[in-house]
């Protein structure tokens, strides 16, 4: 039978005293309150309603009774887990049909060359520089901008057979092809998706081709304006020489949405090209580059993501079904991280950053749903270039699972129902459960009640550790799927009196 729903509009404010308060909402017999502690350095012990509750820093606790505390933010009681990605390198399909482990022999990946410039009979031929997001209708990533001009050989935007071209654009990535030949790329930043782009470029007497292909990498829809913020190539683009500059901003344009093996369906392996070229080698560290091969399903029910090592960046499809794009070389700030993270204090789009100056993702998830068993499709299309022998399969694995539960706690959440139904409140407890249907706790790694520290898989003892601990997550938990440890000095014994005690335990699940 459900719980009357408790209906306030106008929730009762009272101060507990500096930096903290209480927010009360009544209706009728009813009453659930709120306690928040916003200093963000110091604990905090308050008395609401006659009776002291303790707020660490930058906390709520809820009430749901006005009475008891079934939730602290600061004191979340859950379980955690410590895990490795193993590699399992890329088990693939041999011509026989016999699965081939580790790295990929060259000549099992076929592959397609992405022409450059225009190649469709629906490409649109207008003056000037076209936004991306409107043109493209968010169809595909990517517009081509193609435009030509004749070169006699005394312009003053030339230094010889030399000139720098210039390109401006709103983002988020630009490549730049001159007569068919890679000439030089730019991306935006993590703060502006703005670029401008000076490359040197080498033109030839007679006709020259200029390529510029702009591509997003997801677009903002949120926040004030979005739909104003665009994409794209907006100029100028300009030739300079010593002696002049050739300003193509107004030129005529011819625009292509997409590219041409999006529109053959290359992604889809079940759908046959000749596009394909299948040999005893294939090009590697080439922009604009499709690759297909086959793989094996990795054993087990472990979760599976490839490793991107080696790939610059793009797109990837597993039978057909894209797992999204790729960029291992998009590499984070070299500034900017901290060695710990404290959830204190207001939140930042900075706050508790890692990994500064690494790759932002190299790890990219396959959903079990999309593999079949025995032999599965994969297709990449690599935009800046990259050698596919060098991804791989990981599947990640659980190592032990952890938690971490102090004597102040509160309750578990389940042990409070309802003001109108008693229940012997059993104070705080420790949980654990392993992961997958059908294992056990079969060992405890680690074990202390006292003053612990560290993070699951690196835990140590404090100064203050009872001696009883291991023993009793023993009794309580080995062999069993789940299990409760009381978070109590009559469960453990005293081992420093007028301290405040936490348990920690590491299990292993088998």
């Amino acid at each position: 039978m459900c719980e009357p729903a408790l209906i306030a509009t106008d929730p009762s404010y009272m101060s507990l005293g500096q930096n903290a308060e209480a927010h009360v909402y009544k209706a009728g017999s009813l009453c659930a309150a709120f306690l928040a502690n916003i200093d963000n350095q110091s604990d905090k012990t308050v008395t609401f309603n006659g009776k002291a509750y303790k707020l660490p820093a930058w906390s709520v606790s809820i009430l749901p009774d006005c009475k008891n505390v079934v939730l602290n933010t600061a004191q979340i009681n859950s379980q955690v887990a410590s895990t490795q990605m193993r590699n399992l390198g890329f088990s693939t399909q041999a011509s026989d049909g016999s699965s081939v482990e580790a790295e990929l022999a060259s000549s099992t990946w076929s592959y397609a060359v992405e022409p450059v410039g225009i190649t469709k009979e629906n490409a649109m031929t207008k003056p000037g520089l076209m936004e991306q997001i409107n043109t493209t209708a968010d169809a595909s990533d990517f517009l081509w901008y193609s435009t030509s001009i004749i070169v006699a050989g005394d312009e003053p935007y030339l230094n010889g057979s030399q000139s720098n071209l210039l390109v401006n654009s709103l983002g988020h990535v630009l490549q730049v092809f001159v007569n068919g030949k890679f000439a030089g790329s730019s991306k935006g930043s993590a703060t502006s998706s703005l670029i401008s782009l000076t490359t040197p470029v080498t033109l030839v007497p007679g006709k020259n081709k200029i390529d510029l292909l702009s591509a997003t990498v997801g677009l903002t829809n949120y926040g004030a304006f979005f739909d104003l913020v665009g994409a794209g190539i907006t100029g100028p683009v300009k030739l300079t020489g010593p002696k002049g500059t050739l300003d193509l901003s107004s030129a005529d344009w011819t625009y292509q949405i997409g590219l041409r093996g999006e529109d053959l369906h290359l992604y889809n392996p079940s759908e046959a090209s000749p596009e394909w070229v299948s040999d005893n080698s294939y090009p590697t560290n080439n922009p604009l580059t499709w690759y297909k091969s086959k793989f094996t399903t990795p054993a087990g029910d472990d979760p599976v993501a490839i490793d991107f090592t080696g790939m610059g960046k793009g797109e990837a499809w597993v039978n057909g079904q894209s797992i999204g794009r790729y960029w291992p070389t998009n590499i984070a700030p070299q500034s900017g991280c901290v060695n710990s993270c404290n959830y204190r204090g207001p939140y930042s789009a900075s706050k508790c950053q890692k990994k500064c100056g690494q790759p932002s993702q190299i790890l990219y998830h396959v959903p079990r749903s999309f593999l079949q068993p025995g032999s599965n499709d994969i297709v990449l299309f690599e935009q800046f270039g990259g050698d596919p022998s060098k991804i791989s399969f990981t599947t990640k694995q659980t190592e032990s699972v952890c938690a971490h539960v102090s004597e102040d706690h509160p309750d578990q959440i389940d042990s409070w129902i309802s003001p109108q139904q008693k229940l012997q409140r059993s104070g705080p407890a420790l949980r654990l459960e392993c992961p997958k249907e059908g294992q056990v706790i079969s060992s405890i790694k680690f074990a202390s009640f006292g003053t612990p520290s560290g993070t699951c898989g690196s835990y140590s003892h404090g100064e203050c550790s009872s001696s009883q601990a291991l023993a009793v997550a023993q009794e309580a938990c080995v062999g069993v799927s789940s299990c409760s440890v009381p978070v109590s000095a009559k469960n453990f014994g005293d081992p420093c009196r007028g301290v405040t005690k936490s348990l920690v335990v590491e299990a292993a699940c088998s």
